[in-house]
């Protein structure tokens, strides 16, 4: 049996029907911020004292977004007659989002758990040099991370 000429206008024109008396679910972004669930993937936070600079993260970034800096400082005995040690310290860590995938795997390999996911989501920029963030950046989205 053939199609009745016209069927596939009329069923278009009732989904528009059926449509155009639904409430719409569309939220004005800039003026209506959205309600997040608490353990949001936005950015990620560092947690400075925690970093020992293992350069795990680093390592195991698929995309080579994070760069850190370091060097060594001799720390002295604990204990009388001890001998000196030496630690590395933090110089420089930072993220280029405009590379990040926001994959995670930095967060997991963290042995010292310095890096966390943040909540935060609102840090475009206009100039795509300027999403390399720096550890200061980084440390305070760290305060934005839910308990």
């Amino acid at each position: 049996m053939p199609p009745i000429p016209g069927s596939g206008l009329a069923k278009g024109l009732a989904v528009t029907l059926r449509t155009m008396t639904k409430k719409t679910v569309t939220q004005q972004y800039p003026e209506h911020q959205p309600e997040l669930p608490p353990r949001t993937r936005g950015v990620i936070g560092l947690f400075e004292e925690n970093c020992t600079v293992c350069m795990l993260c680093a390592r195991e970034c698929p995309d080579w977004c994070i760069y850190i800096d370091s060097h060594k400082e001799t720390v002295p005995p604990a204990v009388e007659g001890g001998r000196e040690r030496s630690r590395n310290v933090l110089d420089r860590f930072a993220i280029d989002f405009a590379l990040c995938m926001y994959c995670g795997i930095c967060i997991e390999v963290c042995p010292f758990d310095a890096l966390f996911w943040s909540p935060e989501f609102e840090y475009a920029e206009t100039d795509i040099h300027e999403l390399t963030h720096e550890r200061d950046k980084l440390r305070d989205w760290m305060w934005t991370v839910p308990a």
